[in-house]
């Protein structure tokens, strides 16, 4: 199976397997959403079987929920854990304060709240996500249906006086309507090119009338694990301000998604 795997898909798989290492018994875990994340719901319920380790998931998305139920692993809501040992989560992009851009796969809006309610975040990620300043990918604003178009507005308005590159906004689409996200809101994605200022940014878009959240992710990411296609893995630790390198063996991949 390792063989057929492409580059990304092994640096994906490697870190979202050293990622459960965090993972301990007892605990209540955040699930986050996307293809990256997706990895490590499987390495996480392999985990839970081979070490009989008794482990509640809180998912960010009804993808998630749907996936870590099949594979085996007890999840719950975030109102009944009330609080998180640790959240597991990819990321679209992330800065050298290991700040993130989030929201790619339209649930930035859990992953946040979710995220914020752990004792630590660990993001799981390839190295083509690593940025010197974030802003290439397209930054994804929730936003609530009803006068989005004068949402749309005042956001491009506001941007005028932000320290960005680019002010182009595009409404995410899915076919011919609005893309849902999973609490019923439209998301609007900012092509900024370069963020200069991004706790400020943050901060001015949650002030416009009908945003919801932004998929900047600031100071709530602890670690990030980068995963290379060759099996390295690179740990960031902002915390303790270390960088450290560890290697997994691929061919460990067959075992674990032989049902792929």
């Amino acid at each position: 199976m390792s063989s057929d795997l492409s580059p990304i898909d092994k640096a994906k798989f490697v870190a979202a397997r050293k990622a459960v290492d965090y993972v301990q018994d007892g605990m209540r875990v955040g699930l986050g959403t996307g293809s990256t994340a997706a990895w490590m719901v499987r390495c996480l319920a392999e985990k839970i079987r081979d070490e009989g380790i008794d482990i509640i998931g809180v998912p960010t998305s009804t993808r998630t929920a749907d996936l870590a139920r099949e594979l085996g692993i007890t999840v719950t809501s975030l109102d009944e854990a009330k609080w998180l040992d640790l959240t597991i989560d990819g990321a679209d992009e992330f800065d050298p304060e290991l700040n993130l851009t989030k929201g790619g796969g339209g649930a930035l809006l859990q992953e946040k709240i979710v995220a914020t309610a752990s004792d630590r975040m660990v993001v799981i990620t390839d190295a083509g996500k690593e940025v010197t300043a974030l802003g290439a990918f397209p930054l994804p604003v929730e936003m609530i249906p009803f006068g989005w178009q004068t949402t749309k507005a005042l956001i491009e308005e506001t941007l005028i006086n932000m320290d960005v590159l680019g002010r182009d906004t595009t409404l995410r689409m899915n076919d011919e309507a609005p893309f849902i996200t999973d609490e019923g809101n439209y998301i609007l994605d900012l092509h900024l090119r370069r963020i200069n200022n991004p706790r400020q940014l943050s901060l001015v878009l949650n002030q416009v009338p009908g945003v919801v959240e932004n998929g900047l992710f600031i100071d709530i990411c602890d670690v990030v694990i980068v995963g290379h296609g060759d099996g390295r893995i690179e740990l960031r630790d902002i915390n303790e301000g270390t960088v450290s390198e560890d290697r997994i063996d691929l061919l460990e991949a067959d075992n674990i998604f032989a049902d792929l």
